[in-house]
């Protein structure tokens, strides 16, 4: 599969970088972990602004009509930014509102009004307390409890609306956005780490000189490099409906998370004792790319999954 994006897809992803890179979201994921989310709604409108959350909403509602490569594009951009709340849970629980009669709340998606999440069979819903509604797959309840990422809380209400069809489907998607995420996580983390290794010296010589620290930075350079094109190929599998696309979705969710959690492995190291602090800014993103690696598919969980979709093919 030969993939390339086209110019205005490049634009997007251009205009989602300059609004993003405008926004402070350093500032606002601190507001949303200290409990203010004024901040993270009025972004999360701006981004409805130029159509980020329209992508996953029918066109008879304000959408484009689900779009998994613009989706995939708009995550990485929204993962290298560090943006918080319940994003691939938004775009999936979108997906699903028509089957179980809450179509009232799609016009809201579409302009940023409303946010949502969902939960996967056995599992929490991502921010519960920040979505306007919660959709759950199977039965459950969970309190409400902080995560390792500070803007993060997990938790499923006991009011979530459960879903009966199209979950396969909309768990996919979910899954394809968080490995999105992880990829823009990683992309940040790697090139804030390069910068760093640039400037930070040793024995009077910047460490990105050191034969080690190249090595390192290379090899999350190729996991980094090497997990896109299966990002892409399961986003165009899902648009074309192949079915290969289940399989697809989880290489690119192993890869990519992964990939991203090499990245803040490396971060972590070779910035050394200042990437543990809260007061550092990298640190939102190295506990992020966690967070992302094991959401919606653990690395192993996700091969196992291509391994029985090889196995029935």
């Amino acid at each position: 599969m030969r993939f390339l994006l086209d110019a205005e897809q490049r634009g997007f992803a251009a205009s989602l970088d300059a609004l993003l890179s405008a926004a402070d979201v350093p500032a606002v994921i601190r507001s949303r972990a200290a409990g203010d989310d004024a901040p993270l709604r009025a972004l999360w409108r701006r981004l409805a602004d130029v159509g980020v959350f329209a992508l996953a909403v029918p066109e008879t509602y304000g959408g484009t009509g689900l779009l998994p490569v613009e989706l995939v594009l708009s995550c990485v951009e929204l993962g290298r930014h560090g943006m918080p709340g319940p994003l691939a849970e938004t775009f999936a629980a979108s997906t699903l509102l028509e089957s179980v009669g809450q179509t009232a709340l799609l016009p809201g998606v579409a302009s940023g009004q409303v946010i949502l999440s969902l939960a996967a069979e056995g599992g929490y819903a991502a921010d519960p307390d920040l979505a306007d509604a919660v959709l759950r797959v199977g039965e459950g309840k969970a309190p409400l409890r902080q995560s390792l990422d500070p803007a993060r809380r997990v938790g499923l209400p006991e009011d979530a609306i459960a879903v009966e069809s199209g979950a396969e489907r909309a768990t996919g998607l979910a899954a394809l956005c968080t490995a999105a995420l992880a990829l823009g996580t990683g992309r940040h983390l790697l090139a804030a780490t390069v910068e760093y290794a640039r400037t930070r010296t040793q024995f009077g010589t910047p460490i990105g000189g050191f034969q080690a620290v190249k090595h390192r930075l290379a090899d999350v350079l190729l996991q980094l490099d090497f997990a896109e094109p299966l990002l892409y190929g399961a986003a165009v599998a899902l648009q074309d409906a192949l079915p290969s696309a289940g399989s697809d979705i989880a290489a690119a969710k192993a890869a990519c998370g992964e990939a991203g959690y090499a990245a803040a492995r490396a971060a972590l190291q070779l910035h050394g004792a200042i990437g543990y602090t809260d007061e550092f800014d990298l640190s939102l993103w190295i506990r992020r790319a966690r967070v992302l690696r094991n959401a919606w598919g653990t690395p192993s969980a996700c091969r196992r999954r291509v391994l029985a979709g090889r196995i029935d093919g």
